[in-house]
């Protein structure tokens, strides 16, 4: 084991950032995927239960429809995927995205102990789940990943702005020239 762990170390593969732009980069592909399938109503009338059962977005479906629900939810789920993209180059684009992806997955996560024929009657029911528990299940790892992007992506500008005040040369208030 040891020199696995060895050569795994001396590669560099895992001294760089290489997870943190694999994380980024799955939740683009994510949110462009996700996006892409609530603009048709086969997928929204599929989570309809699951909508109408949180406790964050119950509302959606009586207020703005179907159709309504399913532009709001492809639209925010491609502007979070953009706003991730962006964030290779812009770490406060970064952090719109972050946050925003941060919001939609506590969202849909709080659904997880509401939702109709989630836990397995023939097994006991609770904890024993069904495949509507086990795809919200998949909501915590995507919301603790929305938060490690959200809290690099903050560090990182918080540097590069710590950085940049360091770089500028502050004049003494006597030094200046007044005019």
């Amino acid at each position: 084991m040891n020199y696995i762990v060895d050569i795994l170390g001396r590669s560099g593969l895992l001294k760089r950032d290489l997870d943190y732009h694999l994380l980024r980069a799955a939740m683009v592909v994510i949110f462009a995927w996700f996006g892409y399938d609530k603009w048709f109503d086969a997928e929204i009338t599929g989570l309809i239960p699951l909508i109408t059962h949180g406790p964050l977005i119950f509302w959606m479906i009586p207020v703005l429809g179907v159709g309504g629900t399913s532009i709001l939810l492809g639209t925010a789920e491609w502007t979070f995927g953009s706003l991730l993209f962006l964030g290779f180059w812009n770490k406060k684009l970064g952090v719109l995205g972050a946050l925003g992806s941060t919001f939609s997955f506590i969202a849909t996560f709080t659904i997880f102990p509401f939702a109709p024929g989630a836990w397995e009657p023939a097994a006991g029911g609770f904890p024993a789940m069904t495949i509507v528990s086990a795809f919200l299940l998949k909501d915590l790892v995507l919301l603790v990943v929305s938060v490690y992007l959200l809290k690099q992506d903050v560090s990182r500008v918080m540097e590069a702005r710590t950085l940049r005040s360091s770089a500028t040369p502050s004049v003494p208030q006597t030094d200046r020239v007044r005019v």
